[in-house]
């Protein structure tokens, strides 16, 4: 017995001892992994954050250092990095951290029923919300800089969405279409003074027709080429805006443009005027919560006709384009159309979302409608997921609300300096955010697309035959 007994201890000792030695190992190599990141990251960041051109009073350029912010910066990635290897990954390598799939099936049931209809009645009592909890004086900027801001870039995903996701065209210069539909209602209100209740269908229109246009010479284009051609129709659109001055008025826009009103009742403070009329003090959020209100309907219309669209055939057209477009061609369908009518109709909801901003900021420039504009709105799609509405309406209530609540921070100007401006990084946070996604959901947030049409009920398709990864 104590023969055998010392053969158990000194099996035990070895086994203790192997997984010290394991332990010991993976935390060198996690120290190390992180340490390489860190210099990876400090490499990246010296340029980008660590230094800084300002120009003093006397005109010149000087070269400014930001240590504290780099080093912050570098540190919260190395720390990431460690924490991430000591942590995450083992767990993620056991499958600790997947849900059982009767958990999943339960969530994904309660996220099916119960997610949209839930989001919408919260969109539609968002302004009661905030009122209540700021008061009048500050639920101005809390509907106008969040829930508008938001539902426009809501609705211009969702337009996109048609060109990218359902017929899988990239299009680089879709804030050309938003462009027209912004210069067409602000010329055509301050020439003829129509309504914006006229002007809205007319600017769309106007945007569907430049998509017509559009598509035309990006027939046989795919891939790359196409993405480049459709980026120089943005650029060029930008370029007329700013050189064709006696219409345009160039880089000084146009201002004055009239706003929407409510059954020809004005929100302004004169006695013909919304308060006036229903007797009320007059105040500014009565125009604010009209035109959160008018946005709220227009992106709830347009997701419903794309909903609509994918059940008709034009829209199981686009689907088939976007899988195989000689496929396509295969089943007798004309690509040449199905392609023009994803440009007219992406760009009709571009026009309607460019009208509705002209008639909210009664001003607009070229520099509302640079190339920046379509990145972050082809972010918002390609993060959200391409083909899924309540994915690019995540992803744009996640970018575009979470770069007006980094211009709330002001507490880190305490820490990093009185000059420091958290909205400057939005477009680094937005690049490590594509970073992330594309590692652990290439596909985007929600990943799965529901078919269009199916028969008698929806199956699951084997992974070998969905090109995606799942049916």
């Amino acid at each position: 017995m104590t023969k055998a007994g010392g053969h158990v201890g000194a099996h035990v000792g070895e086994h203790a001892g192997t997984g010290a030695e394991t332990t010991r190992a993976h935390l060198v190599g996690a120290v190390r992994n992180a340490a390489v990141t860190g210099l990876i990251g400090f490499g990246l960041f010296l340029p980008l954050i660590g230094f800084q051109t300002i120009t003093d009073i006397r005109d010149v350029l000087i070269l400014a250092t930001r240590w504290p912010l780099l080093l912050a910066v570098v540190g919260g990635i190395t720390a990431s990095r460690f924490f991430y290897l000591m942590m995450l990954a083992p767990r993620l390598e056991r499958g600790a951290l997947r849900l059982p799939q009767p958990a999943l099936a339960v969530l994904g049931n309660v996220l099916r029923n119960w997610f949209v209809p839930f989001a919408i009645a919260f969109a539609i009592v968002y302004p009661m919300i905030v009122v209540l909890a700021v008061g009048f004086g500050g639920a101005v900027r809390w509907i106008d800089n969040f829930g508008i801001q938001i539902l426009i870039y809501v609705m211009l995903g969702w337009g996109l969405n048609i060109v990218v996701g359902l017929a899988g065209l990239l299009d680089l210069g879709y804030v050309a279409f938003y462009a027209v539909g912004a210069y067409s209602y602000a010329l055509l209100a301050k020439t003829f003074g129509l309504s914006f209740w006229i002007l809205l269908p007319l600017a769309g229109t106007l945007a569907s027709f430049w998509g017509i246009l559009l598509g035309f010479p990006v027939l046989r284009l795919r891939g790359d080429y196409l993405a480049i051609v459709t980026l120089a129709f943005g650029e060029i659109i930008r370029l007329i805006l700013i050189n064709w001055v006696p219409v345009t008025n160039g880089y000084a826009g146009i201002t004055g443009i009239p706003r929407p009103t409510l059954f020809g009742i004005p929100f302004n403070a004169n006695e013909d005027g919304f308060a006036a009329v229903f007797g009320l003090e007059f105040s500014p959020l009565y125009r604010i919560v009209f035109l959160y209100y008018v946005i709220l309907a227009l992106a709830l219309v347009t997701c419903y006709f794309n909903l609509r669209l994918r059940q008709l055939p034009i829209g199981r057209a686009w689907e088939a384009l976007r899988e195989d477009e000689i496929a396509c061609r295969s089943l007798g369908i004309n690509t040449t159309n199905t392609k023009l009518t994803a440009f007219a109709m992406g760009a009709m909801f571009a026009g309607f979302a460019g009208s509705f901003f002209a008639a909210r900021q009664g001003f607009i420039s070229p520099e509302s409608f640079t190339f920046l504009e379509s990145a972050t709105i082809l972010l918002i799609v390609v993060l959200g997921g391409m083909g899924s509405q309540i994915g690019v309406a995540i992803a744009a209530v996640v970018m575009i609300g979470g770069t007006e609540i980094m211009r709330q921070l002001g507490f880190l100007k305490q820490i990093f300096g009185p000059t420091f401006d958290p909205t400057q990084y939005r477009m680094l946070l937005f690049g490590l955010a594509m970073v992330a996604i594309m590692r652990w959901r290439p596909r985007g947030l929600i990943a799965t697309r529901v078919p269009s049409v199916f028969f008698k009920k929806r199956r699951n398709i084997s992974v070998d035959l969905v090109t995606e990864g799942r049916g």
